[in-house]
């Protein structure tokens, strides 16, 4: 992990790499702190987002309504409020290894289902103390990026720096930087292999 790193690091960085200063708080009352306040969070969750970071990911039971479903579901969960997006699984064990169940529905913030037991994986809006330190260096080039145009009224640099954080339009925001940090967080994942296969069995 990349340990030290907060967001007004990350922002004041980016900013110094535009040649401008770095901010001291989010509310010092500096031109600077207030593009990067009014717009980091979204930016950082945004790119957390793009792809499936394994860093990014949780699993955690939700916790059942006292409210009962208006609809064929007898049970209804909140949704974590860290959550970013729909979960991408829903289990009704949080044994290693389940299988997601598919008799759900996701309406709002709430799951609905059957199922007396909700375990979540979901990517959430993850601290800058948890993310590693490609995907943070990634940010600070997408803050570059974005704070670009309003800070150095610049077109030209925010085109630079967009160019070292996704690549040229054509390459669909997996080029620069970003083609680096998905290619390392990609070593973060085994590779999944066949071990038993049941229908090669019964023919041998």
């Amino acid at each position: 992990m990349a340990a030290g790193d907060t967001s007004l690091s990350i922002c004041s960085d980016a900013l110094i790499m535009l040649g401008a200063r770095p901010i001291s708080s989010f509310n010092d009352g500096t031109d600077e702190a207030t593009v990067a306040d009014r717009l980091y969070h979204d930016v950082r969750d945004q790119i957390l987002m793009t792809y499936p970071w394994s860093f990014s990911f949780k699993k955690e039971q939700l916790a059942r309504l006292v409210t009962v479903p208006n609809n064929e579901y007898r049970y209804e969960y909140a949704l974590s409020g860290d959550r970013l997006g729909s979960p991408r699984k829903i289990f009704n064990t949080g044994n290693i290894g389940a299988y997601p169940i598919q008799n759900y529905k996701i309406m709002g913030d709430k799951v609905l289902t059957n199922e007396q037991i909700i375990y979540a994986e979901y990517q959430y809006s993850t601290p800058e103390f948890a993310m590693p330190a490609y995907f943070v260096q990634l940010l600070k080039y997408v803050m570059a990026w974005h704070f670009a145009l309003p800070i150095t009224d610049q077109v030209d640099k925010a085109q630079y720096w967009q160019s070292v954080a996704v690549g040229s339009p054509a390459e669909n925001g997996r080029g620069g930087y970003m083609r680096t940090s998905i290619n390392i967080d990609g070593q973060n994942n085994p590779v999944q292999s066949i071990e038993d296969y049941s229908l090669i069995a019964v023919r041998y």
